[in-house]
């Protein structure tokens, strides 16, 4: 039996999203000939970044690492192969990639999240499921309670990324069940002194010498509630309009976050981002990148199977040609969709394959 996860292409959408929203002040290398102390403000938009945006949204992308990285896991062994070496290809893929990105966006994450795919790796092919949530949990406690997040979180996000998919919670957000209603009703509380921690702590919630751990640990906190209301909303009657938006955004997140920097950079350079600190024209350049991604993307996908970048990853992944135009397409929340084809599955190294979504229920627990 195969279960396509559509909340899944939503959510990395949003993700992807978000992060560009926080990523475009860095890839247009904003304020960076601004003298120190001479007084110029980021604008009242700086704020609303920290409390909302900053340290929400990485969170949320490291929780679809784990998850897309359990699911290649099934995919694999449906098929009656070993996955060891398969995820290694796809997390050797996912360095080079990241090192080309590198060249425009210097702070990219790809690299880091290859090398911690493979620390990981082991530990989700060998280990039984309550280990790997135990894991996650220790994992991403003391990522966030200790380091306030950011790389120190990162394995323990993936390995909770992982136990999600072992523990059927796929199927929960997909149709979300009284229990996520409850859970979302119980970090929305937690939400409200978490954010009132941050704000004794103000600065980037991203480093620890401005937001600190509290900033951290609020980001944590808001990326698990954003994921709860997104579920939520998704299956409610505007979620036609959410993955309208966020599904080709997210079917292409690969793509699109390395085309994002292509497209930002250089207009940063040229609008001279480096002699202020407003964010604001960086946010109205992302919100239009967003915009026009999500269209090129929806037609796109109506003609071909998979991003440009997403296809080169998985002939390297599987080792074989995979077809890229697509034929008798169906649609499904604005986005065409095709019939399962081996060894395709929704899963990526990083939340950001987009595959066709579809994915064996064997495998998934030990």
């Amino acid at each position: 039996m195969n279960t396509r996860y559509h909340f899944l292409d939503v959510l990395r959408g949003f993700a992807i999203a978000g992060i560009l929203l926080v990523n475009t002040a860095d890839i247009t290398r904003l304020g960076y000939d601004v003298p120190f102390g001479s007084g110029a403000s980021a604008g009242p938009a700086e704020p609303w970044l920290h409390y909302l945006v900053s340290g929400r949204f990485v969170p949320i992308f490291e929780l679809l690492f784990g998850v897309s990285l359990a699911l290649v896991i099934a995919s694999v062994r449906n098929r009656g192969a070993q996955p060891a070496w398969v995820l290694v290809r796809r997390f050797g893929a996912l360095f080079v990639i990241g090192l080309a990105h590198a060249l425009v966006y210097p702070g990219e994450i790809l690299r880091i999240y290859a090398v911690a795919g493979l620390v990981c790796l082991p530990v989700v092919l060998l280990v039984p499921r309550a280990i790997v949530l135990g894991l996650g949990v220790v994992g991403t406690a003391v990522g966030f309670g200790v380091f306030g997040g950011g790389i120190p979180a990162t394995p323990g996000l993936f390995l909770l990324g992982a136990a999600a998919v072992a523990y059927g919670l796929l199927d929960r957000l997909e149709h979300p069940t009284r229990g996520i209603r409850i859970a979302v009703a119980v970090v929305a509380l937690a939400a409200v002194p978490a954010l009132w921690w941050q704000s004794q702590h103000p600065g980037d919630p991203r480093f620890t010498t401005a937001g600190g751990v509290a900033g951290g640990v609020a980001g944590g906190v808001l990326a698990l509630l954003y994921i709860g209301l997104l579920a939520l909303l998704t299956a409610s009657p505007v979620g036609r309009v959410l993955r309208a938006a966020f599904e080709p955004l997210g079917r292409m997140a690969l793509t699109n976050y390395v085309t994002a920097s292509l497209i930002v950079a250089p207009l940063g350079l040229w609008l001279g981002f480096t002699r202020t600190r407003d964010l604001a024209p960086g946010l109205v350049i992302a919100v239009a990148v967003l915009l026009v991604q999500s269209l090129v993307s929806r037609l796109w996908l109506h003609h071909f199977r998979y991003g440009p970048i997403e296809w080169l990853w998985r002939m390297v992944t599987w080792l074989r040609p995979v077809p890229l135009r697509r034929s008798s397409p169906a649609v499904h929340g604005g986005v065409a969709q095709h019939a399962p084809a081996i060894g395709e599955t929704q899963a990526c190294a990083c939340g950001t394959d987009g595959g066709d979504g579809s994915v064996g229920r064997r495998s998934l627990s030990r």
